[in-house]
């Protein structure tokens, strides 16, 4: 247990020094809650990072077994030193491509986005047909470091910019859903909870 909380802090210090966005402590203490209460066993993630995510999941029951996709070469070969680190290879299946190239013929309980944050719609509607009829689609980031609820005026980078605005129309097209029942949390980076109806 002592190594294992170890090697968690390692990877905290490495995402710092390296400037690599992982879960903030409340996130990720949600998102393991959600898959304890829920009795997740399939996850799908899109956007692993360094895999700190993904080994959190794990390590909330033997039974959870995890597959993530991340297209940075550097991350994902950093994520694959971390999962064998902590003995998880049978249990988080890495994929190094970019989202939109691959095909999934998997059914997952629940489907975790945290990739690029413009394309949180096109990751939903490409993805949603790998979730099981009773799964979750939770998305990360939704409050963008409190910029969401800032005015645009305010912002003053134009990148920054349009990729609020990207979050906000996500925001609109996850509350417009019909067929998904979305919960705002505003817990970590701001984070939502979709369920099929």
């Amino acid at each position: 247990m002592v190594e294992k909380r170890n090697l968690i802090r390692q990877m905290k210090e490495y995402a710092e020094e390296h400037n690599v966005p992982i879960m903030l402590d409340d996130g990720i203490d949600f998102l393991t809650t959600f898959i304890l209460k829920k009795h997740v066993c399939h996850v799908l993630e899109i956007g692993t990072a360094i895999g700190y995510s993904a080994i959190m999941m794990a390590l909330v029951d033997p039974n959870v077994k995890i597959t993530s996709i991340e297209r940075d070469n550097e991350r994902y070969l950093e994520a694959i030193k971390n999962v064998k680190a902590f003995g998880l290879e049978d249990r988080i299946t890495l994929i190094y491509n970019d989202a939109f190239n691959v095909k999934l013929d998997g059914q997952f309980d629940l489907i975790f986005i945290d990739a690029a944050k413009a394309q949180n719609i096109k990751f939903f509607e490409m993805f949603e047909r790998n979730l099981v009829s009773s799964g979750s689609i939770i998305t990360d980031n939704l409050n963008f470091h409190g910029l969401v609820q800032k005015n645009e005026e305010e912002i003053k980078s134009r990148n920054v910019r349009a990729l609020v605005r990207k979050i906000k129309n996500y925001i609109d097209y996850l509350k417009n859903n019909s067929q998904y029942h979305t919960e705002f949390f505003d817990i970590g980076d701001g984070i939502s909870v979709s369920t099929k109806k």
